[in-house]
């Protein structure tokens, strides 16, 4: 049972990059997906939730209106399509998942990564001046 985080890499400023995140062993379905990131002395930033395939979506401030995140049930897969990067936007990204039910009962906050049931491994995205 597990998430894997992939698609970082090295991009220059305002190209684009697509990170994907795909469970096995369990039904991303039925998952509320946040994705994450946190830059070394830093603390960890929430910066994009789905709660369904149709939605809600939420986003950090920082990220509104350059990232989307996405999700294909079929493959079980998240996305985050991130734009017009910039140099801040360089850290180690992760995805996490928590059970929507449990999302809803204990009333998750989006962006809060403090309580999901499930981390893939970092994916680097490095964005170049």
């Amino acid at each position: 049972v597990q998430l894997q985080a992939s698609g970082g890499g090295l991009v220059q400023a305002g190209g684009s990059l697509r990170l994907s995140c795909t469970a096995s062993g369990f039904g991303l379905a039925s998952h509320v997906i946040v994705w994450l990131r946190q830059v070394p002395g830093k603390e960890r930033e929430g910066v994009a939730c789905i709660v369904r395939t149709d939605g809600p979506t939420y986003y950090a401030d920082s990220v509104q209106g350059r990232f989307t995140i996405s999700r294909d049930n079929s493959k079980n897969t998240a996305y985050l399509q991130m734009n017009s990067l910039s140099p801040e936007d360089t850290a180690l990204y992760y995805c996490a998942s928590v059970s929507r039910t449990r999302w809803f009962l204990e009333r998750l906050s989006p962006l809060d990564g403090g309580r999901m049931e499930y981390w893939g491994k970092g994916t680097l995205v490095t964005v170049s001046s």
